[in-house]
């Protein structure tokens, strides 16, 4: 069994707007510019932990710039994105995703990746129901939980299944990671497949690697939907060498 180990993980609060959670970032002790100009970046769950730092940090920066950082599965704010929500960046799980916005909404500028990771068995740190590998998802026994299809961690899963050759026996479909994670750490469920930087951030998991050939490279792609120069200063600054080290200090893969 191969354990993934946790760097510490700053907490920072979130508030909720329409039925997507909404992170209003701050840099910690500093109070924000009053009449401060607001950028919405909306990110895929699974980078709730490093995209709050990076905000944190750019905010750091350009002192005059709220960040809200909006966060879901991607499917979800892609249909928002789509159904004309003011998002001025978008970063995605998947390029299926990403291609799908782009292909309506006239992007700023050009999509490119700036992330990796990669697709892991989890299972609760006790791992009480004794879980060794990715077999245990196909046990009716267990309490087994995916993401669902189309959500970008549910469609990499069933990759990996598939190469396995496993045929999961499916208690709960989430509609996105961090929900999937959430019922794992809780107890509610015995084992799931989720991103291996998903372990890494999260208190109480456990990952078991994939069998060698079926495991999948998922990539993030980020892109401006807004012409104004701070929302390309932000996608600039997620690709640049501080942005690229805070997202390895997450467990992340970089370009």
């Amino acid at each position: 069994m191969n354990r993934y180990h946790r760097p510490r993980v700053s907490r920072r609060p979130q508030w909720w707007w329409g039925l997507l959670v909404v992170a209003a970032v701050l840099p910690a002790g500093c109070a924000r510019t009053t009449g401060a100009s607001t950028l919405v970046v909306s990110a895929a769950a699974s980078l709730a932990a490093p995209f709050g730092a990076i905000t944190a940090a750019f905010e750091d920066l350009h002192p005059d710039v709220d960040v809200a950082l909006n966060l879901a599965g991607s499917t979800s704010l892609r249909e928002q994105i789509l159904g004309g929500a003011p998002v001025d960046v978008f970063a995605s799980a998947d390029w299926e995703t990403m291609d799908d916005v782009v292909g309506v909404v006239r992007p700023a500028g050009v999509p490119a990746v700036f992330a990796r990771t990669d697709m892991v068995v989890a299972v609760p740190v006790a791992n009480s129901a004794g879980v060794t590998g990715i077999g245990a998802l196909a046990d009716p026994a267990l309490f087994v939980g995916l993401c669902a299809v189309p959500v970008p961690c549910g469609v990499y899963a069933r990759q990996v299944l598939s190469a396995a050759g496993v045929e999961p026996s499916i208690d709960t479909a989430e509609p996105d990671v961090r929900s999937l994670v959430d019922k794992l750490v809780s107890g509610e469920l015995d084992v799931g497949l989720v991103y291996a930087t998903d372990v890494v951030a999260t208190p109480g998991l456990t990952g078991i690697e994939v069998p060698p050939g079926t495991g999948v490279t998922v990539e993030y792609p980020i892109v401006s939907l807004d012409d104004g120069a701070i929302a390309s200063a932000f996608v600039a600054f997620v690709r640049s060498d501080v942005g690229q080290d805070i997202l390895r200090a997450h467990g992340f893969d970089t370009p």
